[in-house]
């Protein structure tokens, strides 16, 4: 497993036109590696996400099984002339394998926190998001038995309510996106990233339709992708280190294709 920092130059337009398109920097990212990487269900994938540091520090984080190349991200969203080479890649695997049980780390997550409801008895569930803060920290909270890892709770004199501040835990930067499949799938088949389309998992597949019929219209709406990200941050506590190894290598939670799930942990100060 690697991890991949690259610096976007937000002054540049096509660093402006990948940032306002996941599907656009989904193809980008994909198209770092020669062959098209495997998305296997619930082992090691490539995870990507945006931090938006400040107007003038954006940055891109990726992990993934094999090496990325990130050339072709530098000479339209970069500094190309710059050195070193634009994009710093680490040996994520020899990290994940110190990860021991009780260690304590800061972690960053953007996530997709969604839930299933039926409005109507008999009709089949619909995934839906969660919009406040109190829910959405319940979701991560319902992750961790699965993801073998345990946020750091608060001593009791250092909350400042007496409840919902429980944690060591803030959610923010809430963020909407939306998009069609049809225009992912167009991305993915653009000469300008490659044809990695087989990679991309459903999440990027397109039904095609005839424009300005009806079944277009009806199509356009069951290929609509929605998704809410937020941005997790605080410190958890490692409480079983394989799983939550494979955790970080496949992600959390749903939307990973579009900038969602991976979760990067930081020494705590």
């Amino acid at each position: 497993m690697y991890l991949t920092r690259f610096r976007f130059n937000a002054a540049r337009t096509g660093a402006r036109r990948l940032l306002t398109s996941p599907q656009m920097l989904h193809a980008a990212v994909m198209s770092s590696f020669p062959d098209a990487p495997p998305t296997p269900d619930g082992g090691p994938r490539v995870l990507w996400r945006i931090d938006y540091n400040s107007a003038a520090e954006v940055l891109l984080y990726v992990t993934s099984p094999a090496r990325p190349d990130l050339t072709h991200l530098v000479e339209q969203a970069g500094w190309p002339t710059a050195e070193p080479q634009g994009w710093s890649t680490y040996d994520y695997a020899t990290f994940l394998t110190g990860l021991s049980a009780d260690s304590v780390w800061a972690f960053r997550l953007t996530a997709n926190p969604v839930h299933s409801i039926r409005r109507k008895e008999g009709e089949p569930t619909k995934r839906t998001a969660h919009r406040t803060p109190r829910y959405q920290i319940e979701w991560l909270l319902k992750q961790q038995d699965r993801g073998g890892f345990a946020i750091v709770e608060k001593a009791p004199e250092a909350r400042r309510l007496e409840r919902g501040d429980e944690y060591e835990l803030a959610v923010g930067g809430a963020r909407g996106l939306s998009f069609s499949k049809n225009s992912a799938s167009s991305v993915m088949n653009s000469p300008s990233f490659g044809n990695n389309s087989a990679s991309s998992g459903k999440d990027s597949s397109a039904n095609r339709g005839s424009s300005g019929s009806r079944g277009s219209s009806a199509a356009a709406g069951r290929n609509a992708v929605r998704i809410a990200a937020v941005t997790y941050q605080g410190r958890l506590r490692v409480t079983d280190p394989e799983v939550f190894r494979l955790r970080l290598a496949s992600g959390l939670g749903k939307a990973k294709a579009y900038g969602c799930g991976l979760m990067t942990l930081a020494p705590v100060v």
